[in-house]
Formats: C-alpha cells, structure tokens, sequence
C-alpha cells in the first residue's frame, strides 16, 4: 500500500471519531502532495459539509468529478453535497446543481 493510501486510511479514523478539524488538516496534505487523489477530495467534500463549509465541501466534490468525469459515485456524491449545502444555506441554486449531478450520474449508470 503506498505512504498516501496509508495517510489516507488513518485520516479515516479521525472522521470516525469526529475529529474534524484533525482530518481536514490530514486530507489538505494529502492533496497537496498529490492533487489527483480523488478519495482526498471525495473526504474533504464530506467532512467540510459536516462542519458546515459548504463552499469547501462544492469546490472538493466538483474537483473529484473533474479528475473522474466517468465515474457515476462521483456526481451521486456532489448531488448529495449540493443538496446538504441547500440545507445549510437555503440557496435554491444547490437544489438545481444537486437535480442536474444526479442526472449525469444516471446517465453514466446507464451506459
């Protein structure tokens, strides 16, 4: 298992434990060393929407499809952050951007 694979699983165990703060600092240097590592970006996404930083957890969730435009888990994934972003600030754009992921994402399921 590579150095970043095994940064990545310990950072894992800081989400369990809710250790937020801790794992965004983790999952932060794990993009930098390689900004290609779309688990990073996939927990980034996750672990700002929990913490309630909404526009973090959009720029890490796009980022992901971006490096996997192929990849249906992917724009399932930024829906449901676009939809928890609509929670958390009553923005109806989220909603659009959430319906318009998912759609891609079937799309990309049924190929």
């Amino acid at each position: 298992m590579s150095d970043i694979h095994s940064q990545y699983n310990a950072i894992e165990k800081l989400i369990d434990d809710e250790r937020f703060p801790e794992a965004i600092e983790g999952l932060l240097d794990v993009v930098r060393q390689d900004d290609t590592f779309v688990l990073g970006h996939l927990a980034l996404a996750r672990v700002y929407t929990k913490t309630g930083q909404h526009k973090e957890a959009i720029a890490h969730g796009e980022k992901a499809c971006e490096l996997e435009p192929a990849d249906p888990f992917n724009f399932t994934a930024l829906s449901v952050t676009y939809q928890r972003a609509w929670a958390g600030t009553q923005d109806q754009l989220y909603i659009t951007k959430a319906e318009d992921a998912m759609a891609r994402a079937r799309q990309l399921q049924s190929r």
